[in-house]
This record gives C-alpha cells, structure tokens and sequence, in this order.
C-alpha cells in the first residue's frame, strides 16, 4: 500500500510540476501569431520534438523589425526548453526595443 501512494504521489508531483512551469510564463496561441512568424514556425516545425518550445514577441502584425521568434528545440526537459526559448527571446527583445512581451508559443 505503501509503495502505491509513493507512485501515485510521484505522479501527482510531476504533473504538477509539468502545470506550473507552463503556468509560470505567458502564453500565445499559434493563431494569434503575425504571418512571418508562424511561416517561421512551420519552418521549425519538423525538428522540434515534445520538449521544444518556442517564443515570441511583437508590437506590429507587419513590421519585421517589430517581431521576435525564438525557439529551443534540441533540448531534453520541456522546462529547460521553455526557459531558454524565453531567455533568448527577451535579450532579442531587449535588442530590438520591442515592448511587447515574450510568450510561450502554444499549438
């Protein structure tokens, strides 16, 4: 019986873990993103695995300059990748001047 909560709470523990780092960072649906960065998106695409994530950030729908797209995708734990493609996207963002905050895109 012992052994079965053990489990069950390592379970639980995970999930909820899994929940807060995706929790922890703002989000944007894939659909809601400028054209230019979701062609850049299905560019990426193909070589992400479940772990990847990308972010981004933007002030203008049509100005290139206004729009950042960062992404990590060779990486082997889901919170690692959503840390670094924000890192990345805020020192670009930085960079360009873009008031817009970074956020987690979400499929």
């Amino acid at each position: 019986m012992k052994k079965t909560i053990s489990v069950l709470g390592f379970i639980v523990f995970g999930m909820m873990s899994v929940y807060a780092a995706t929790a922890g960072y703002p989000t944007v649906p894939l659909n809601e993103l400028p054209d230019p960065l979701r062609s850049v998106w299905k560019e990426q695409k193909p070589e992400m695995t479940p772990m990847s994530h990308c972010a981004a950030a933007f002030d203008s729908h049509t100005d290139g300059e206004k729009m950042i797209f960062r992404c990590s995708i060779h990486i082997k734990m889901s919170a690692e990748g959503e840390r670094r493609a924000m890192r990345y996207c805020e020192e670009r963002r930085a960079e360009k001047n873009i008031k817009a905050p970074c956020r987690l895109v979400q499929e």
